[in-house]
């Protein structure tokens, strides 16, 4: 590596060199690239994950509906009598779970910012290993295609609950839904598990060893320490599914019974003895637990960086916000079983559960309370990043809160497996960090493509889309404490639950609506890559580095030497400064005498290397 940290590359990157279209775009080594194709996949599966949402919401809101129209595109799972089949119901729900929380928020969301931020935020050339980059993501493309598949088997793909508990996911010939679909389902996904660790390698060893000279750890942006701890995550829990899923391929194929024991399929008895489906639930929820904070700590991180942006403050509290997210990455390892509470474990087990869950609202407490305190009293710009970035805040505050009802074992028993669970996941987990997703497309999309997405496009699509979510999940909550239990085909048949027959229609409606505002997002997002207005080089007026290369970035990203940074990335607003921001690259000896003492505090002297600080006192 040279001395400016660009792997001895810059000579090779000054110069295009010829590149053919398969090269550049398919089979690329370009961090950049590799982000955009991960993009492109997540906002796929987005409307897919979505579409089956709706269709599912038809069933549950207009029970009596006939759904003959839809016979041309779902076959033989519209009934003759015109009515959605009750097992593809069940596939429907499986499928939206899996590829919402893996293919969109885990790949579309990770995949696409963290490659795209990471060399460029910490000024690197690219990931340490292209190769190894390129590889994740059609890793990541294999399993898209492979899931896809199973959409259209003959028997179905995967019914069983996103979870795939065991036995009905452990015995093909349980239901259509745990036949090929199953194996499809198992197949693609250890190809995403695969994509994962490929990826989580790259980024924590991009991160610890291509930062740029001056770029120590305290001065990373919240982005990168978000990406940084969140692929950590991913390294210690996925490989926990990819056994489980194993364990699983032995029981569904070669006889085994990690999971099977006493079971009775028509009457008869199987052979299978000494299994334990509670093994499949530690196993998963293992992966599980830590997966709710690999889907929304880079959605914080981006949300971090936006707001602090564009409220035109330092952040509240960098270094509570980053011992925040270590604390929730080490305490989301040790509270799984709050998922188990109904299977029966041992109460004092389920109290200590219980104890580290309602613990980890603390971290999360720490981070609201700073995003609110950061945008308090602040100059807000309110872009549509912005606006995304607020809104998440508010589902993580009001979602979160309905969580301390289900952490406590006592209130989860009767909650469990409820429409409240189903509400609290989707604001919490769900909706909040499809904003962040959304939010950090809004706001880098100038650096991905040089071009400026339409803003008052970008404000329907915002007032749609965040009314619409609490309208469909808010009343989910008052469904779930009546007792609605969740995957259930039809609630026609219970007189205790026809009093929400008109709750349940007014969700489902606006569930559709909602679905139908993200196309205004797809034609401003497609129709601002060629015909947006061009980007200037800055337009947020932020610190970090990535606003420092040119407006469409080549391979290697800066031309020349990669610049040298010398504060943290925060400083906006700063007493006496002639602007409101002031980059990373800006030395302190350029800023006013008497504001040096907060920049000192968050600088000490053994942070700034020796070449860095002779050049900034020469």
């Amino acid at each position: 590596m040279s001395e400016n940290g660009d792997m001895g590359h810059h000579d090779e990157h000054d110069h295009d060199h010829e590149q053919s279209f398969i090269s550049k775009y398919i089979f690329s080594t370009d961090h950049k690239i590799i982000a955009k194709q991960f993009l492109i996949t997540g906002i796929f599966w987005a409307i897919i994950g979505g579409a089956l949402s709706v269709i599912f919401r038809l069933q549950l809101g207009f029970p009596d509906m006939d759904l003959e129209w839809l016979r041309p595109l779902l076959g033989k799972w519209i009934t003759t009598s015109g009515k959605l089949d009750s097992e593809f119901y069940l596939a429907l729900v499986t499928m939206h779970g899996t590829i919402m929380v893996f293919f969109v928020l885990t790949a579309g969301l990770s995949g696409t910012f963290s490659n795209f931020l990471i060399p460029l935020q910490i000024g690197a050339r690219d990931m340490a290993s292209g190769f190894m980059n390129m590889l994740s993501y059609w890793f990541f493309f294999l399993s898209s295609v492979i899931m896809f598949i199973s959409l259209f088997l003959e028997t179905g793909p995967a019914a069983g609950g996103w979870t795939v508990y065991p036995p009905l996911s452990a015995l093909p010939q349980a239901i259509q839904g745990s036949a090929a679909g199953m194996t499809l389902w198992l197949v693609a996904m250890v190809f995403f598990i695969a994509s994962t660790l490929l990826g989580g390698i790259n980024y924590i060893t991009t991160v610890i060893n291509l930062r740029t000279e001056g770029m120590s750890f305290s001065r990373l942006p919240l982005t990168i320490w978000a990406f940084f701890i969140t692929a950590v995550i991913g390294l210690l829990s996925f490989p926990v599914l990819f056994a489980a899923a194993l364990l699983l391929v032995f029981d569904r194929s070669f006889g085994t019974s990690f999971y099977l024991s006493q079971i009775y399929i028509g009457g008869e008895a199987l052979p299978n003895m000494g299994g334990s489906p509670i093994l499949y639930q530690h196993l998963f929820w293992f992966l599980g637990h830590p997966e709710v904070y690999i889907v929304i700590l880079p959605a914080l991180g981006i949300t971090s960086e936006i707001i602090a942006t564009n409220s035109r403050k330092p952040i509240f509290g960098y270094r509570a916000m980053i011992g925040s997210m270590l604390a929730i990455a080490f305490l989301s390892f040790i509270v799984w079983a709050h998922h188990m509470f109904v299977t029966g474990m041992n109460p004092f087990l389920g109290s200590i559960f219980m104890f580290l869950t309602l613990i980890i609202a603390v971290p999360s407490a720490v981070k609201a309370f700073n995003y609110i305190t950061t945008l308090w009293k602040g100059n807000i710009v309110f872009t549509p990043g912005m606006l995304f970035s607020i809104g998440l805040v508010s589902f993580f505050i009001s979602g979160g809160l309905t969580g301390l009802f289900l952490g406590n074992s006592a209130v989860d028993i009767n909650l469990h497996d409820t429409y409240f669970v189903v509400a609290h996941f989707h604001l919490v987990m769900g909706s909040a960090s499809f904003f962040g997703l959304l939010a950090g497309v809004y706001h880098w999309f100038p650096k991905m493509f040089g071009r400026m997405m339409d803003e008052k496009l970008g404000y329907i699509h915002f007032w749609s889309t965040f009314v619409g979510v609490y309208l469909v999940f808010f009343p989910l909550h008052y469904i779930g404490i009546a007792g609605f239990p969740r995957r259930y085909y039809s609630f026609t048949s219970f007189d205790a639950f026809s009093t929400f027959a008109d709750l349940n229609s007014f969700v489902s409606i606006a569930a559709i609506l909602t679905f139908g505002a993200q196309f205004i997002f797809l034609f401003n997002f497609f129709y601002s890559i060629y015909r947006g207005r061009r980007a200037p080089a800055n337009p947020w007026k932020s610190n970090t580095l990535e606003w420092t290369t040119p407006v469409n970035p080549g391979h290697g990203n800066w031309p020349g030497e990669i610049p040298k940074v010398y504060r943290w990335p925060y400083d906006y607003s700063k007493p006496g400064a002639e602007d409101d921001f002031i980059p990373q690259t800006v030395p302190y000896s350029a800023t006013p005498e008497s504001n040096t003492d907060y920049e000192n505090e968050l600088a000490k002297p053994e942070e700034v290397t020796p070449k860095v600080k002779a050049e900034d006192e020469a």
